[in-house]
């Protein structure tokens, strides 16, 4: 069994925030990103009659998964796909309505810390980064297929990367002399190709941006963000809350306009009285996005960067 289990992000606030909608018998919750089960475990303690539906694209992270909820067996249905995929999950196990649902859209710890999946820049490895390593297009096929033009628009979309161009020229003039494999290559590539005065200076790691804009192109994440929020804010019924940690302003803006949209009247402004079909079918449960205090961060770094907002159903779609 894996046992390199980290703290899971934020639990406390989560557990405050999607409890109150999980204490009526048969309440479900259902996690779309159920990773190695941290938050999905602190939940189950805290409702005792809540079922949970754990969804994750990585088989061994369901497996993994699995073996820790095992004293919960008969309240957990464990499912492998991926989060946009919510709607058709729900509709295979006969649910139209669900109590509350988690998204965290950061890495687990499986996938930071095993050396051979290649997420971790740190780390030597086969440059694979594909969350569900059944299918699709590794990180090395991208690099070693993509133009320089596509290259750059990877990085510069996804990574916000501002070396964007000298990067993917640099990764172009690369595998002219030798396929682009691992992960230590790629780094030696893109420490080469920013400028040593500011390859220090902006702020962690030289390939960190290029890396997470990798990630998100293997793996479809934006888009699939995009796909997932109206799925799920759709799945929710009346009293239902829902709840999604984000670790990147791209993905957190995303998470942020929809949320918004939702918890807003459609009515013009100044209409005297807005109907009820106008109204907000949802309320903001988290003034802005929270952040993980001190002491969590000093613990456990790798929740620096999360940014945590939910909302509540109020009302039915008109």
């Amino acid at each position: 069994m894996f046992t390199d289990v980290h703290d899971p992000v934020m639990v406390a606030r989560i557990v405050e925030l999607l409890g109150p909608s999980l204490q009526r018998p048969d309440a479900v919750l259902v996690d779309c990103t159920l990773g190695l089960a941290g938050h999905a475990l602190a939940i189950l303690r805290a409702a005792p009659g809540a079922r949970l539906i754990g969804i994750d694209r990585d088989r061994d992270a369901l497996e993994v998964a699995g073996q820790r909820l095992a004293g919960f067996s008969d309240r957990v249905t464990l499912v492998q796909a991926v989060h946009d995929e919510i709607g058709d999950v729900l509709a295979e196990l006969g649910l139209s309505r669900v109590d509350a649902i988690l998204a965290d859209l950061g890495l687990s710890s499986l996938q930071i810390d095993r050396e051979d999946r290649g997420f971790a820049y740190r780390v030597d490895a086969p440059l694979d980064m594909r969350m569900d390593q059944s299918h699709g297009v590794t990180a090395a096929e991208v690099l070693n297929t993509f133009s320089a033009a596509e290259l750059t628009s990877v990085l510069r979309r996804y990574g916000e990367e501002r070396f964007a161009r000298q990067i993917a020229t640099a990764i172009v003039t690369e595998r002219e002399h030798r396929p682009l494999t691992t992960s230590a290559q790629l780094v030696g590539v893109v420490d080469r190709a920013i400028p040593a005065a500011v390859r220090h200076r902006q702020g962690g790691h030289p390939a960190k941006r290029t890396f997470q804009a990798l990630r998100i192109e293997v793996n479809d994440e934006l888009q699939g963000l995009g796909r997932f929020l109206p799925a799920a804010l759709r799945a929710l019924g009346v009293g239902g809350r829902i709840a999604v940690l984000a670790y990147h302003s791209l993905e957190d803006r995303q998470v942020k306009q929809a949320f918004a949209a939702h918890a807003t009247d459609r009515a013009p402004r100044d209409m005297p009285v807005v109907p009820d079909a106008l109204r907000a079918e949802f309320q903001l449960l988290t003034r802005g996005a929270e952040k993980p205090d001190a002491q969590e961060i000093e613990t456990n770094p790798r929740a620096a960067s999360a940014r945590l907002r939910a909302a509540q159903r109020i009302k039915e779609a008109a």
